[in-house]
């Protein structure tokens, strides 16, 4: 068993298969989950785990070139749109409605759904490289 890190085997193997540009819709229990990407669904009860832990956790593991997330965040969820601009400071983060979120998200190649559930607690990560 691994030590550390992601110990969730489905997620584990998902995020070892992402290569650069690859999307990762971290995602509330409410946001519609697209037809087509991998999903790991993470949700155990209303809150658990929250949107900021399983964002954190996905971090740590990934290197992240971009963010977008909804414009609506900001008045809907102030605490969510924080958080965000807190981790994707500047150019990293940015916001489009949440229609387009939900198109955008589409071409995802994971999503990863937490148990939020406040709203418009979603972002899409651009994956990097390490090097």
């Amino acid at each position: 068993m691994k030590r550390g890190g992601i110990l969730n085997r489905h997620l584990a193997g998902a995020l070892a298969e992402l290569g650069h540009g690859d999307g990762v819709l971290v995602c509330d229990a409410g946001m519609p989950i697209p037809a087509g990407p991998r999903v790991v669904d993470l949700a155990f009860r209303a809150g658990v785990p929250s949107f900021a832990e399983v964002l954190d956790g996905l971090l740590a593991e990934l290197v992240v070139e971009g963010a977008t997330a909804a414009t609506e965040v900001r008045e809907a969820n102030p605490g969510a749109a924080k958080l965000l601009e807190g981790r994707f400071p500047g150019p990293d983060l940015t916001l489009v409605t949440h229609e387009r979120l939900k198109k955008l998200s589409a071409g995802a190649r994971l999503v990863v759904r937490t148990g939020e559930a406040r709203p418009y607690a979603n972002v899409l990560l651009r994956c990097g490289v390490f090097f």
